[in-house]
């Protein structure tokens, strides 16, 4: 606890702060894009926002896994679950209320499915080796934040010659999600803050492209206030020196090669799609992983029919544009109204690093509480 407050010192918030409005230039106007969806929640939850110049904007990209995985895939997974008798549908907590077109995980659940909620692939493990007359499929999901502990699980599947396990893989991988986001026409940006959790496995010289061939600064940062403020001023100072270059913020955390037995775990189990589907980004070359042949057995996608369903997005929900930076979640036509944590349409609203649920809890909800204290008696 003590360490952690270190990074929330008011002093050192207040100095960092200060150092922000010298370096920024009030003719400039700074469009800086945070990757990761944990960096948006702490963003909102901090108020960072309100003490930085008005002419910093910060844009919330496509970090969060939950909310760039299309309905489509959801509706994959589900499918397997109804089809087949005696499977267990395992998932994290954050999967349970992602909405298909027939309803989310949790819906099914209500419904009949076996849907249980797992903490780490290696429960499924277990709760396959304490229901051997079922069949377990883990659906799962993340960057590559999460792809080595399910590396590692699917190996141990094998090692144990578990047979009643497999995984319904839905990792995606980061850099190919920004690529997309540079191509894109109408996006402009002055920097990144580049994602800490994702970089705690891949390091930070996956980045150096966006520095060298985009011209961007990028800045790997940390989750606490002062470590996002800092990565400001890195970017900031770039900037001013008109440089691009990657820097590591995150230092204590991130190694700059990466987390090398990770990498092999992955490299062992994994490889690259051709292509996968990205709700709100459409289709990316090789931006997810796949299960290589030699695990083909704890494959679900080889084990078991997938339909293979595309859906569209429900066109009210402008999830897509919120993804890339284009709308701020505010600016949802069902924001806070038919789209609310409670009751989500959209898959930003559904994890807590949604951007649209990490706006909902800090800023609607204070600004929601400043207005009703304002209206006269």
């Amino acid at each position: 606890m003590k360490y952690v407050d270190e990074f929330r010192k008011p002093e050192l918030i207040r100095k960092a702060a200060a150092e922000i409005r010298r370096l920024c230039d009030p003719k400039r106007y700074y469009r800086l894009m945070e990757v990761c969806g944990g960096h948006t929640h702490a963003i909102y939850r901090f108020g960072l926002k309100d003490v930085l110049p008005a002419n910093i904007d910060l844009i919330h990209g496509p970090g969060c896994p939950v909310c760039v995985l299309p309905m489509g895939r959801v509706d994959d997974g589900l499918s397997i679950a109804a089809s087949e008798a005696n499977l267990i549908f395992a998932a994290f907590g954050d999967m349970m209320r992602i909405p298909g077109t027939r309803g989310s995980p949790l819906e099914h659940k209500a419904r009949g499915m076996d849907v249980r909620i797992v903490y780490s692939p290696a429960d499924a493990i277990k709760l396959a080796k304490a229901n051997p007359q079922k069949h377990v499929m883990f659906f799962a999901i993340g960057f590559e934040t999460t792809a080595p502990s399910t590396a590692l699980t699917l190996v141990r599947a094998k090692a144990e010659k578990l047979r009643n396990f497999s995984v319904f893989c839905n990792h995606v991988t980061i850099i190919p999600a920004i690529r997309a986001i540079l191509d894109s026409p109408d996006m402009r940006l002055d920097g990144f803050i580049g994602p800490g959790h994702v970089s705690t496995v891949i390091g930070c010289r996956p980045y150096e492209w966006i520095a060298k061939n985009e011209g961007k600064p990028i800045v790997v940062s940390g989750f606490e206030p002062l470590d996002l403020l800092q990565s400001i001023v890195m970017l900031l100072s770039q900037l001013q020196r008109k440089e691009a270059k990657v820097e590591n913020q995150y230092t204590r955390v991130v190694p700059w090669e990466g987390n090398r037995a990770a990498l092999r775990a992955m490299a062992e189990v994994f490889e690259l799609r051709p292509y996968f589907e990205w709700r709100g980004l459409g289709f990316i070359s090789q931006s997810a992983l796949r299960i290589k042949p030699s695990y083909a057995e704890w494959d679900a996608e080889q084990r078991f029919h997938v339909p293979g369903i595309r859906v569209t997005d429900p066109k009210a929900a402008q999830c897509g544009e919120v993804l890339k930076g284009v709308l701020t979640p505010a600016q949802c036509k069902l924001f806070g109204k038919e789209c609310t944590p409670e009751t989500p349409v959209g898959a930003l609203m559904v994890s807590s690093e949604g951007s649209c649920a990490a706006y909902y809890n800090y800023e609607h909800r204070k600004n929601s509480e400043l207005t009703s204290l304002s209206l006269p008696a």
